[in-house]
């Protein structure tokens, strides 16, 4: 049936995969590209919903035909010559059309009236990061509202508490993980809500259960909050963020199959624009310790004869037993960034590559053995960030994940931003598996603060956002969004004296998260040791240290 209908690119029907549980299914798939090898047609297929890590070059006996679908073709539109054009129609510019419509549709005005119309900007979110929004909850209040901490009891009264709906939806969280303004329609009023002041006081009241706790933040002194500090959502551009507009073709295929290093083998996930012609070799193979790249197995063996390094080049700044950490210069030892770049591009789809490495510094984790320094993965950052990134890219490469490297990354950077006395947060967006890495890390981190505090000469302990994120390094509005994407806020509103009432922000830890907490940590048996860290910051600002 395949050999009687052409199927060109840009076509979509059913694909055979085995799925996690190794059974059959047919998810719908797209024809990116069409080959012949050997008198046989092979289909490069991108499967819709999945993601791109996924595509694989398949046959036609894996194509359901029955349910072939041709690419629709567009209206013809001018193009920047003034003739007239149209494209197959694909997944992504479904998406952007119908975002337009929607803004459209929202912004135009009623009765046939033309008014003009400030131009918004609308910010693409990437659809690899997308994930379900959690559960709305409240921002939190400023600092002139928390001079005075007031306790109240944990127990939910209907003589003293009174919720509005019982939680509030002020805030939610966005497919980056920060906090999104979720402003809720009051006829007669107008609300200004602020999400974090400077100086967030919230008291703990610990249970007689011990492994339940909640946290108080105080009543407003009046009704209107201060709309200073709110957490916008962050940009989607970046160092080294991609520019998904300018994809084709050729980017969105996997064009390496496999990638020989050390004493393991990689099936890249990505496009990586490495040399045309080492793009046909059914293996490339690279220096385990220089990251060269080399086109056969001779050529690396009469290589490592030559090559004099059994660790990246730089400076070791961290080792514990067989974990290290060496800090490289871009611009100092700029061939080996390049090829590391040109490695981490193989599972990396949201970042781009710069050939320019001057501004950046590169931390890369290895495990020592007998026969030198094996790379685990690394992580970037700049050298001087305007929006306080503490990375750029991160990895962990296949053969290594899974097993806490990649906490053990995170956790590294911020302690060096301990060490700068800075606060940080990773560039965004972030992937699939670096967002569930870096939410992972943020709520171990943070629980493990609020899990550790103890009543102090008889009174509840008190702490803030702010000291949070002093402690941990990470920057307030991941602090806010994590607490909100553990669904620990909820917003009551209070009776005074029968007549006066105010808002109470209370963070609750139930028995559930504490018990997940301490599995979690008890797996967690990889930490880094502030003590074996040896690392001095420099000030990037003088053009001299480069």
């Amino acid at each position: 049936m395949a050999d009687n209908v052409e199927i060109v690119e840009g076509c979509r029907l059913p694909v055979l995969r085995k799925n996690q549980e190794h059974e059959d299914e047919w998810p719908l798939a797209e024809i990116l590209s069409v080959k012949e090898v050997s008198s046989r047609k092979l289909y490069y297929v991108h499967y819709i919903d999945f993601n791109k890590r996924l595509d694989e070059w398949v046959t036609g006996d894996r194509l359901d035909m029955k349910k072939l679908q041709f690419p629709k073709k567009e209206a013809k539109t001018p193009t920047k010559n003034g003739l007239p054009g149209s494209r197959p129609s694909s997944p992504e510019r479904e998406v952007r059309k119908s975002l337009d419509l929607n803004v459209q549709s929202a912004t135009a005005p009623s009765r046939g009236k033309t008014l003009p119309t400030p131009k918004r900007k609308v910010e693409a979110v990437s659809l690899a990061t997308q994930v379900p929004p959690a559960t709305p909850v409240p921002s939190l209040p400023s600092s002139t509202e928390a001079s005075q901490a007031s306790v109240f009891p944990a127990v939910r009264d209907p003589n003293t508490f009174k919720s509005r709906e019982d939680h509030e939806p002020i805030s939610s969280l966005t497919t980056n993980g920060t906090a999104r303004r979720l402003i809720p329609s009051q006829p007669g009023r107008k609300r200004k809500a602020n999400c974090g002041g400077t100086d967030e006081m919230i008291k703990v009241l610990q249970y007689n259960n011990p492994q339940s706790a909640s946290v108080f933040l105080p009543p407003p002194e009046d009704s209107q909050d201060s709309s200073d500090g709110i957490p916008s959502a962050p940009r989607m551009t970046g160092s080294l963020v991609s520019d998904r507009s300018h994809d084709d073709i050729v980017t969105r295929m996997k064009n390496i199959e496999c990638i020989e290093l050390g004493r393991h083998r990689l099936k890249p996930w990505y496009f990586s624009p490495y040399p045309q012609e080492l793009t046909a070799l059914p293996i490339l193979y690279l220096c385990e310790f220089c990251l060269k790249y080399l086109k056969s197995l001779k050529c690396l063996q009469r290589h490592l004869t030559k090559c004099n390094l059994r660790h990246p080049p730089g400076n070791e700044i961290y080792r514990k037993g067989t974990i290290s950490f060496f800090e490289i210069d871009g611009r100092k030892n700029k061939t080996y960034s390049q090829n590391l770049c040109l490695l981490a591009k193989c599972f990396l789809d949201h970042k781009t590559l710069y050939y320019d490495t001057d501004p950046f510094l590169f931390y890369v984790m290895t495990e020592y053995d007998s026969k030198g320094f094996h790379i685990v993965g690394y992580f970037s950052k700049e050298k001087e960030s305007t929006e306080d990134y503490n990375v750029a890219c991160i990895l962990t490469l296949p053969p290594y994940q899974r097993r806490g490297y990649g906490k053990l990354l995170i956790e590294f950077s911020y302690e060096l931003s301990k060490v700068e006395g800075k606060t940080g947060t990773p560039e965004k967006p972030l992937s699939d598996l670096g967002l569930l890495s870096y939410r992972s890390y943020w709520s171990q981190t943070i629980l493990e603060i609020l899990m550790d505090l103890k009543p102090d000469n008889g009174e509840r302990p008190q702490i803030t956002i702010n000291e949070i994120s002093e402690i941990t390094s990470v920057k307030k509005e991941d602090v806010i969004s994590t607490l909100q994407y553990l669904n620990l806020i909820n917003y009551y509103k209070m009776w005074l004296f029968s007549y006066k009432k105010y808002g109470q922000y209370i963070l609750t830890l139930s028995e559930d998260i504490v018990d997940g907490h301490e599995r979690a940590m008890q797996k967690r048996h990889l930490r880094i040791d502030p003590k074996c860290l040896h690392f001095t910051p420099k000030d990037w600002s003088k053009r001299g240290k480069w």
